[in-house]
């Protein structure tokens, strides 16, 4: 709380203590701030050249450890729609909203929008033993909820009508960019759906954390993880490693997956114990530089997993 207080007097600093709202752009397009990458593409998608959108988490920046700059509450509260999560690793958000968030004219949190899941904690997983045994009435939500591509339309469906409300002339071109996206991503949805339908095998072993919670659950998949999806744990135990090795043995699991730009040091180990290959998921939540900078999108980077999970569940 004291960093913040001294991000936001920064932030103060920078932007005039007296300084009234900001006006509109020169450009006259709407300033749209989102935290994370989903949320950035989803709203360039519907948007389009009306509005100028800022990706908070630059690409290839860990989200879980993501703290704001002064710079952040600066463009924070420029906004005239501000698009974030929610959750656990967005608790920032709600302190820097009431500090430099009064002009801010829509705010959306996009958790609002989905059926939320609980954390799981599955046979294997470290940590699993111990959260058994916790007695503990706070329920810890998963937060990658964009992961399935269903919860992806739903919640371009709600951004789509905070534009609208926002930029009421615009309305009309935000409804048929939002129609024509959702389309896009219901079409998505099929091919998962059908690639599901057809696969030989429904568990997808993570040697890694799992991130792909509302995924797996949309598509009803098995899965094994060596650390649940906010885990910042690095490494696995003894136990938990010995444990990724029998199932992929037992089950004849072809590949073991690692997720977004995490190391794959676990499953080189994991794979070269069962001889299988490796392959990577995106979850989302950050991309590479790399990926961001040739035009990679929602889509595109899903169309990868796509490709990927079709090696593991064939």
């Amino acid at each position: 709380m004291k960093r913040l207080l001294a991000l936001v007097l920064c932030a103060l600093l920078l932007t005039g203590c007296a300084a009234p709202a900001a006006s509109a752009p020169e450009s006259g397009r709407l300033r749209i701030v989102t935290t994370l990458f989903p949320y950035y593409d989803f709203a360039r998608a519907i948007a389009g050249d009306r509005a100028d959108v800022t990706l908070l988490l630059s690409p290839g920046r860990e989200a879980h450890s993501f703290e704001p700059t002064p710079l952040d509450a600066v463009t924070i509260s420029r906004a005239d729609v501000f698009v974030y999560n929610g959750g656990e690793s967005e608790e920032w958000v709600e302190d820097m909203l009431d500090a430099v968030g009064e002009n801010i004219g829509t705010v959306v949190c996009m958790m609002d929008y989905v059926d939320a899941r609980e954390e799981e904690f599955v046979e294997g997983m470290q940590g699993a033993e111990e959260e058994e045994e916790e007695d503990s009435d706070e329920i810890e939500y998963d937060e990658h909820i964009w992961t399935s591509p269903a919860n992806a339309a739903a919640l371009c469906e709600a951004l789509c009508g905070a534009l609208c409300a926002a930029d009421g002339e615009n309305a009309a071109a935000y409804r048929a960019n939002g129609d024509a996206y959702v389309a896009e991503l219901n079409a998505l949805d099929a091919r998962f759906a059908a690639l599901r339908q057809g696969a030989r095998r429904d568990l997808l072993v993570f040697a890694d954390r799992m991130p792909m919670l509302y995924f797996c659950k949309e598509y009803d998949l098995r899965y094994r993880a060596a650390f649940h999806g906010c885990s910042s744990d690095t490494e696995p135990s003894l136990a938990t490693l010995k444990f990724l090795i029998d199932k992929v043995s037992d089950e004849g699991v072809p590949v073991v997956y690692t997720v977004d730009l995490d190391s794959r040091r676990i499953a080189e180990v994991v794979a070269e114990a069962d001889g299988v290959g490796i392959e990577r998921l995106w979850s989302l939540q950050t991309i590479s530089r790399a990926d961001f900078d040739a035009g990679e999108t929602y889509v595109s980077m899903m169309e990868r997993n796509l490709k990927a999970l079709e090696r593991g569940l064939a």
